[in-house]
């Protein structure tokens, strides 16, 4: 009974892993990238027994400063990657990224156990972050960043823990027109001797 129903995950294209983790999968659809957080298989208790399904969790971004999350259940691993993607496609949020490849600022998120650090860094350094963390960056257009994930390591918490420190992120041309004030002023006040960008 147990090899049986392994051959027919191995089929529908679940394979022999109930837990998901990252598979590496991303396909370029149109401008938009999506990336394969996790996959997980799950149940559904009915008469008669149990009736098994897949959930997937995908980000999707078009690696220029928008990206998004979503996930989607199904009998079938290829239809829940596909609803996944199509509510992350919903959900896209803008984030103000620095000459194209870092955060403007450090930033914490928060959701739930979940807790994400993510701090600017320079050239060269590259994503230095875990899993889920990595998916988005990668999704966003990041390429020099440092991020810490404190607290749970359930993918959910910790990709909505990042998207909730990715709101809040603001670049200094938002603070001026926030304020009234010029880029100039604002960085001044940041950073006496700053080199000004108004990125």
């Amino acid at each position: 009974m147990v090899a049986e129903e392994r051959e027919q995950r191995r089929k529908r294209g679940g394979g022999d892993r109930d837990r998901g983790g990252d598979r590496g999968g991303d396909r370029d659809r149109g401008e938009l990238v999506d990336k394969l957080v996790h996959i997980n298989r799950v149940a559904k208790v009915v008469k008669g027994g149990k009736r098994f399904g897949f959930a997937a969790l995908v980000v999707v971004g078009d690696q220029k400063g928008r990206v998004g999350f979503g996930h989607g259940k199904a009998r079938e691993v290829p239809e829940a990657i596909r609803k996944a993607t199509e509510a992350a496609k919903k959900s896209l949020i803008r984030v103000p990224l620095r000459e194209g490849r870092t955060l403007h600022h450090d930033v914490t998120g928060h959701w739930g156990a979940g807790k994400v650090v993510l701090r600017p860094a320079p050239q060269g350094t590259g994503i230095i972050a875990g899993g889920p963390l990595r998916a988005v960056f990668d999704a966003l257009g990041v390429h020099d960043v440092v991020a810490k994930s404190v607290g749970t390591s359930n993918p959910y918490n910790m990709v909505r823990a990042t998207f909730d420190a990715l709101k809040a992120e603001y670049s200094p041309k938002m603070i001026a027109n926030k304020r009234g004030k010029s880029v100039a002023d604002i960085l001044a006040a940041r950073r006496p001797n700053a080199e000004i960008s108004v990125e």
